[in-house]
C-alpha cells in the first residue's frame, strides 16, 4: 500500500493569518485548496474540486487540442499543443503542452490557466507552470511547480494575489529507512523547525525571496499603525470566528455570538452568555460554559465543561489528532430533534422553525467522555452519561395503562463506545469546531450504547448504530455523495428511548443527511435503515442554457429515504406492557406513527446554489406518507454557502 512521509526541517510564516487566533486556518485552507497537482492523474484536485487533466483518460472528450508548432524548450525539441475545454463554461483549463519529440512522448513543460468564462468563484486569474527534467537513469521528474492565483471577493474591493513556488531537487530512489515509517503521522516536524537561522534559509531556499516578501514584517507593522485597522480586524474576526476575543493572545473567548438571543416554545425569548478558555490560558486544561435565562418560563439554564487534553494544544482540544478527557454538566431545555443539528441548538437562525416544536423537555445531563484519534484516521470514543428527562410544554409521559398514569420524569444511565475510521481526513480548526477540508476517503462509523437499570438509571437498553459515507468524484460531471445509516434498539423501552429519524425542522438546511419534512417525533422506530444520495452537477446543466449560464448558478439533486420498523414489544397499540408509554399527541390528535414496513419514507429536493456567490435555495418535496395531518408536503429551505 502507498505510504508517504513529509519531513519539515524548517518553517517560517509571516502574514495576515497572524491576526487570527486559529492561525492554522488560512495555511490549511490554502494547502488544501491549492493542492499539489499531478497532470498524470485523470482528475486534478484544485480549489476543492476536480478538473479533467489535459492528459487524463477523459481529456480527448473534454478538451479541444490544436497542434501549433515544433519548438525548443531548454535543450530539447518539443511538439507544442494548446488545449481548451469543449464548453468554455465547464470547469476546465486552457493551456499548453510541450511534449518531447521522440518515442517517449514525455511532457517537458505544461502551462495551464482557468478561462475567464469558467464559473469558478473569486478567482480572477490562475496560472500554473510545471517543468520536468529527465534524470541520468532515464526517469522523468517534476522540477518546477509554480502557481499564481488572483483572488477577489467583491468587485468593489481590491483582491489578493497568492503565489506558490515549489522546487524539487535531489531526487533519490534508494530504499527509505524503515524507522521513518514507524513514526506516527504523515508529517514529521523537527523540534527546531520554527527556530532556523538565516544561514539555514539561505541554503535551503531554491528561489530567493523578493523584496516585497523580505519586507513582510515591516508591512504587517505598518498595517497595525493605520488608524482604525485594529477595530476592523476585531470586527472581522468576530464575524468570521463567531467569538469575541478578550486579549492578544486571547485566553478567554466570549461566544458563540449567534447564540446570545434566541427563542423556543419553553423559554420564549432567551438570552445566553457563553465563553471558553483557549490554549493561551493553559495548553492542556480547557474550560467552557454558558448561562441562559428564559423570559417565558422564568428559569435559568446552564452548562459547564472541563476538558483535559493529553497533548499540548495550539488553540483548542479538538485539534487533530484528538486525545482528551472531558466532564460536563448541563441543565437546559431540549427538543428531541436537537441532537441532529450540526450547529448549536441556540443558533438564532436555526431557531426559526418550519413547524412549531411544542413538545420539549427539561434535561439534566452529566457526561464523562474520553476520545482518542490516531494519525491513521481511526478514532475511539467512550462515554458515560446520566440523564434526567422531565417532559415539558405539550409533551407528556403517560403509562400504557387504563389510568394513563403520568410520569414526572425518567432517568437513564448509559455507557457508550463508538469507532470512526476516516483515512486521510484533513481539518481546519475554528473557534466552534473543526471542519473537514478533504473528502476523498470514505467515513465509517459504528457505535453501541448500553443503558443500565441502576447507577441512577431506570432502564436497561442496547442501541447499536452504524453508518458509511462516501463521495464519488465524477470528473467534469460533478460529484455524488452517498450516505447509509442503520440502527436497532434491541430492548423493550418507552418511546423517549426509541429511535427518531434525523430531522431538521429549521428553515436553514444542512449539508448532512437530515430530513427536512419530517415533523417532531412523527415516526418512532426500533429498527431503521436510511440512505441519502446527493448529486452536485456543479453547473453542468445550467452552463448549457442561454442566459442562465451567465448567472453561474449550480444545481444539486437529493433523494433521502428511510425504512423503519417498530416491533410489537415496543408498540403500545399492540402490547399491554405498562412499562411502555402512550405515544405523544398534539391537541388530542395522534402525532407519532408506526411506519409501514413495506413503504419507506421518501423526500426529494432540487437546489440551486451559488446565487450571488453566497445563497443556496432548495425546494423539498415529500413523496410518501403524505396523508398525515399537520405536515408540510413541500417547502423551501435556505443556506449560506460560499464555494469556489
Amino acid at each position: 500500500p502507498k505510504s508517504q512521509k513529509e519531513i519539515i526541517k524548517g518553517f517560517n510564516s509571516t502574514g495576515i493569518e497572524d491576526f487570527f487566533s486559529t492561525g492554522d486556518m488560512l495555511s490549511t485552507v490554502l494547502t488544501e485548496v491549492f493542492a499539489d497537482i499531478n497532470i498524470y492523474d485523470d482528475d486534478i484536485r484544485l480549489l476543492q474540486r476536480r478538473f479533467v487533466s489535459p492528459i487524463g483518460r477523459n481529456a480527448i472528450s473534454f478538451y479541444k487540442f490544436y497542434l501549433m508548432d515544433t519548438v525548443q524548450v531548454g535543450n530539447d525539441e518539443c511538439v507544442h499543443l494548446t488545449f481548451v475545454p469543449q464548453n468554455s463554461m465547464d470547469f476546465g483549463f486552457t493551456g499548453n503542452l510541450y511534449v518531447m519529440k521522440d518515442s517517449t512522448y514525455a511532457v517537458k513543460k505544461c502551462t495551464m490557466n482557468l478561462p475567464k468564462k469558467t464559473g469558478v468563484n473569486f478567482v480572477e486569474n490562475l496560472d500554473i507552470v510545471q517543468e520536468y527534467e529527465q534524470l541520468d537513469d532515464g526517469n522523468w521528474v517534476l522540477t518546477d511547480d509554480d502557481m499564481i492565483v488572483e483572488l477577489k471577493l467583491l468587485k468593489a474591493i481590491e483582491g489578493v494575489e497568492v503565489q506558490r513556488t515549489t522546487k524539487y531537487t535531489n531526487y533519490e530512489f534508494e530504499p527509505i529507512e524503515a524507522r521513518l515509517f514507524r513514526i506516527r503521522g504523515d508529517v514529521i516536524r523537527e523540534s527546531d523547525m520554527m527556530n532556523k537561522d538565516e544561514s539555514f534559509w539561505s541554503e535551503a531556499r531554491q528561489v530567493p525571496l523578493t523584496k516585497t516578501e523580505s519586507n513582510m514584517d515591516l508591512f504587517i507593522n505598518r498595517l497595525e499603525q493605520i488608524p482604525g485597522f485594529k477595530f476592523i480586524i476585531f470586527t472581522a474576526k468576530a464575524f468570521v470566528e463567531n467569538f469575541v476575543e478578550t486579549g492578544n493572545p486571547s485566553k478567554f473567548d466570549i461566544g458563540p455570538i449567534n447564540t446570545i438571543m434566541t427563542s423556543n416554545y419553553l423559554d420564549g425569548f432567551r438570552l445566553r452568555l457563553s465563553g471558553k478558555t483557549t490554549a493561551a490560558f493553559n495548553p492542556n486544561w480547557f474550560f467552557e460554559g454558558y448561562g441562559a435565562y428564559g423570559f417565558k418560563d422564568k428559569k435559568w439554564k446552564y452548562f459547564g465543561e472541563v476538558t483535559y487534553s493529553f497533548k499540548k494544544c495550539d488553540f483548542f482540544p479538538w485539534e487533530y489528532p484528538k486525545h482528551f478527557l472531558s466532564l460536563s454538566y448541563k441543565n437546559d431545555v431540549m427538543a428531541p430533534m436537537d441532537k441532529y443539528l450540526m450547529t448549536d441548538k441556540d443558533n438564532v437562525f436555526v431557531s426559526m422553525k418550519v413547524s412549531p416544536v411544542e413538545h420539549m423537555s427539561y434535561v439534566k445531563d452529566a457526561t464523562l467522555t474520553y476520545e482518542k484519534e490516531t494519525h491513521t484516521g481511526f478514532s475511539f470514543k467512550a462515554t458515560a452519561k446520566h440523564r434526567e428527562d422531565q417532559p415539558a410544554g405539550k409533551l407528556e409521559y403517560l403509562k400504557n395503562n387504563e389510568q394513563k398514569s403520568p410520569i414526572d420524569k425518567i432517568k437513564t444511565s448509559e455507557l457508550g463506545v463508538s469507532f470512526r475510521y476516516a483515512p486521510g481526513e484533513t481539518f481546519i480548526n475554528t473557534k466552534q469546531r473543526r471542519r473537514p477540508v478533504t473528502y476523498d476517503a470514505p467515513i465509517f462509523k459504528v457505535s453501541h450504547t448500553m443503558g443500565v437499570n441502576g447507577l441512577g438509571g431506570d432502564y436497561n437498553f442496547n442501541l447499536t448504530e452504524a453508518s458509511i459515507w462516501k463521495r464519488f468524484w465524477l470528473s467534469s460531471w460533478g460529484k455524488l455523495d452517498v450516505t447509509f445509516n442503520a440502527g436497532a434498539q434491541w430492548n423493550t423501552v418507552p418511546f423517549p428511548l426509541l429511535i427518531l429519524p434525523a430531522a431538521n425542522l429549521s428553515y436553514i438546511t444542512q449539508e448532512n443527511e437530515t430530513f427536512n419534512l419530517i415533523n417532531n417525533m412523527e415516526f418512532l422506530n426500533d429498527r431503521y435503515a436510511s440512505m441519502t444520495l446527493t448529486y452536485d452537477m456543479n453547473g453542468k446543466l445550467f452552463n448549457r442554457i442561454p442566459l442562465i449560464k451567465r448567472l453561474k448558478w449550480r444545481e444539486v439533486f437529493k433523494i433521502k429515504g428511510l425504512y423503519g420498523q417498530l416491533t410489537d414489544k415496543n408498540n403500545p397499540y399492540k402490547s399491554s406492557n405498562e412499562d411502555l408509554f402512550l405515544f405523544p399527541t398534539r391537541d388530542g390528535e395522534v402525532m407519532s406513527y408506526v411506519m409501514d414496513k413495506n413503504i419507506p419514507y421518501l423526500e426529494a429536493s432540487f437546489g440551486i446554489y451559488n446565487i450571488f456567490k453566497l445563497l443556496h435555495i432548495e425546494y423539498v418535496h415529500r413523496l410518501t406518507y403524505r396523508n398525515h395531518p399537520n405536515i408540510n408536503k413541500s417547502g423551501v429551505r435556505f443556506m449560506i454557502r460560499m464555494v469556489f
